[in-house]
């Protein structure tokens, strides 16, 4: 995967970026981070890429030619003419969760757009079509910390990054509820013991401890990700009740012959 970053500061890239597992997965190939001086692309010798709103009002906003020169140079054009989806990273934009970092992992380009100062000039948006992303409701200094938080996420879900393939479907959020509680050596520190279930050595006992677990976390800590995960089961085995009926009455015709020929009878998803 390649990701472009549409930014004023460079030069604090790769930064966190660099480091563990992101970094391992640029030196392997497998992600490439280029980061786009926008500054570059003014058409003054002092490289002016802000300007004050019209209609008055505090700070500056960043120009449109700059940005738009950035979007539409080589340096953030797709190679073979591969598509790339540009985000904008603001708090105009869907929060960003763990699904969103999912889609976003099947792309091949991404291209991030790191506002500055008290925003961008609106004909940006018109003109590139770009989306929208936010990472929270509350205000940061410029979108390059956003940048950085997507780029992370979304690398420890490319294939190859992470040595176990379990290791990103186990994490909070992955499957709607935060992670179980878990421990490693030694067996006891400071009075508090690692849960004997965990040593038994019974991988299905483990496994219902963990969801028990999870659940239990997630109904203290995030009630509103525990409705969402009870009414996402709740659909889940509304449909699969739906698929049953439907495969029993096949069956059904099958036997009696009302079926035409080549048909299974199999539930279809």
């Amino acid at each position: 995967m390649r990701i472009d970053v549409l930014t004023l500061f460079p030069e604090i890239y790769p930064g966190p970026l660099g480091t563990s597992i992101v970094g391992r997965a640029v030196r392997k190939g497998l992600l490439e981070i280029r980061p786009v001086d926008v500054r570059s692309f003014a058409s003054d010798k002092r490289g002016t890429v802000d300007d004050s709103p019209y209609g008055g009002g505090p700070g500056m906003l960043m120009k449109p030619e700059p940005l738009m020169a950035a979007l539409e140079s080589p340096a953030t054009a797709s190679e073979n003419g591969a598509a790339r989806r540009v985000i904008l990273l603001g708090p105009r934009g869907k929060v960003f969760t763990q699904a969103v970092a999912r889609e976003l992992a099947r792309e091949k380009h991404l291209v991030l757009v790191c506002g500055h100062y008290e925003g961008i000039d609106e004909r940006v948006r018109t003109l590139s079509h770009c989306e929208e992303i936010s990472i929270g409701d509350y205000v940061l200094t410029s979108g390059n910390l956003a940048a950085m938080v997507i780029a992370d996420a979304v690398a420890r879900l490319l294939p190859g990054v992470l040595g176990n393939g379990e290791s990103s479907e186990d994490e909070s959020f992955s499957t709607g509820l935060l992670e179980y509680p878990q421990y490693t050596r030694p067996e006891e520190f400071r009075g508090i013991t690692v849960p004997e279930i965990l040593q038994s050595g019974d991988h299905g006992a483990v496994a219902r401890w963990r969801r028990h677990e999870a659940e239990k976390l997630t109904l203290k800590l995030r009630p509103d990700l525990w409705r969402k995960a009870v009414f996402k089961r709740l659909a889940a085995v509304k449909n699969w009740k739906k698929s049953l009926k439907k495969w029993k009455l096949q069956q059904e015709a099958l036997k009696n012959g009302n079926l035409e020929k080549g048909q299974s009878g199999i539930p279809q998803e």
